[in-house]
């Protein structure tokens, strides 16, 4: 029971982490999407996710709040390390969350301003996510070479965002603004295609014990199904936006949905990667378990917590589901 614990808040941490960056990633990313359309679109797209957009950011709360009361050793170590970037996503977040409400109550002349604060919000807070994530993995190297791998993973979690958002607005649009969201996901899941084969080839080779851990045998035959499914699902989604594109309409899901396994598929590869690490090769998650009489006062708040999240989750989404209506707060 004592070394089970920690996996088990281990899975919680990766399950919220994982809820979230889906969740919020495609709000993030119609934010991301949201310069150079025409006010009306604008709109539109901010409406699409105005019922879901706050709640999302509940999963950030939940995984840094596990991480914070099951593993503090590694909080204080991984939260210090990265306490630029995190400021930085904090500050683009506050961004959003101030631009939504005003830019629909502002004068038509403070609307622009508002609608750049919710775009540039967007912008920095998926950007430094991707910053932090990179520069974790390589185990906070402040050298030439982890702060390139943490600006690259920063730009593609951007455009993965995009993706997601895109897919989004392809479900909730109509007319030209789901013509516009079909050529967003086209051109952001090749983006997003491209940034997993550049990590993918990158990670290994700026970490050896990743290597080791992807490239020795028998693993490597275990772990094949992962690129080869990502494969798969990157041509699947390919071929359903060019139908799509092409007047089909019965399957908007899939681009969301193809997105959605993208990221599940990346974050499984990532996930073995790190394992056992909490803090790459230094802290273990057993290093960094509280002790086991609190971790089991917890599990048992997070057994209560986890299916209240998900329940007012899924009742959210269903009541909300469908095309989006225009934007009104009256």
């Amino acid at each position: 029971m004592e070394t089970a614990l920690p996996v088990v808040f281990t899975a919680l941490m990766a399950l919220a982490m994982l809820l979230y960056v889906v969740l919020d990633g495609y709000d993030l990313g119609v934010g991301i999407l949201l310069r150079g359309v025409p006010d009306a679109d604008k709109d539109r797209m901010i409406a699409s996710i105005g019922p879901f957009w706050d709640a999302n950011e509940t999963w950030l709360v939940l995984g840094v709040g596990l991480l914070l009361v099951a593993f503090p050793l590694a909080h204080g170590v991984i939260l210090g390390a990265l306490y630029l970037p995190v400021a930085a996503m904090l500050v683009g977040l506050i961004l959003r969350g101030v631009a939504f409400d005003f830019r629909v109550k502002a004068r038509a002349a403070h609307k622009p301003l508002w609608n750049g604060a919710f775009w540039s919000g967007s912008v920095l807070a998926a950007f430094s996510q991707g910053y932090m994530l990179g520069s974790y993995v390589l185990g906070f190297r402040s050298d030439a070479v982890g702060v390139a791998f943490a600006v690259a993973i920063g730009l593609a979690l951007c455009a993965g965002y995009a993706l997601l958002g895109a897919g989004w607005l392809v479900l909730k649009a109509e007319g030209e603004l789901r013509q516009r969201a079909l050529r967003w996901a086209y051109v952001s899941l090749w983006l997003t295609g491209l940034g997993i084969a550049a990590v993918s080839v990158a990670t290994p080779w700026v970490s050896p014990r990743i290597f080791e851990k992807w490239f020795a045998l028998p693993q490597l035959l275990f772990l094949l199904p992962i690129p080869v499914l990502t494969a798969l699902v990157f041509a699947a989604t390919e071929g359903a936006l060019r139908r799509l594109r092409k007047g089909e309409s019965r399957r908007d899901w899939v681009p969301f949905a193809g997105a959605i396994v993208l990221f599940v598929l990346a974050f499984a590869g990532l996930a073995y990667s790190l394992f056992p690490y909490l803090v790459i090769d230094r802290i273990t998650l057993w290093d960094a378990a509280a002790a086991t009489g609190s971790l089991k006062i917890m599990l048992f708040g997070a057994a209560l917590t986890l299916p209240m999240i998900l329940g007012y989750t899924v009742y959210v989404y269903r009541v909300f589901w469908g095309r989006s209506a225009e934007l009104s707060y009256e």
